[in-house]
């Protein structure tokens, strides 16, 4: 269950991106509505160009505990204390590296090094 206001990180247009809870969602739902937000400097937020998206709920990656003890310092801020931080650009890295991967092997696949020429 995802509380109303409740802070998680999740998959958003391919981004990984700090999302809040726009209303409270069960369990069983798909989709979350969630308002998004963009990495702007160490520990700090910023609401994205898209700040209200619709997303699957197989994108988030982890809730934050509600006492996590984020604060919001102004209208379309968030900062993160450190220990979330730390988790979010864990998971950013980590799902950076997934697709790095999934992206070699795809092209791995096409191309072919034949008398030093590549062929797509």
């Amino acid at each position: 269950m995802l509380k109303d206001g409740s802070l998680a990180v999740a998959v958003v247009q391919h981004q990984v991106m700090l999302v809040q809870s726009a209303r409270t969602h069960h369990q069983r739902e798909r989709w979350v509505d969630v308002y998004t937000y963009t990495p702007f400097g160490e520990r700090v937020f910023l609401a994205s160009d898209v700040p209200q998206a619709r997303i699957a709920a197989r994108d988030i990656l982890t809730i934050f505990p509600a006492d996590d003890g984020a604060r919001a310092p102004t209208a379309g801020m968030l900062e993160l204390p450190a220990q979330a931080f730390w988790e979010y650009v864990e998971l950013s890295a980590r799902t950076q590296k997934r697709h790095e991967q999934m992206f070699d092997s795809a092209l791995g696949g096409r191309m072919n090094l034949t008398k030093g020429r590549r062929r797509w």
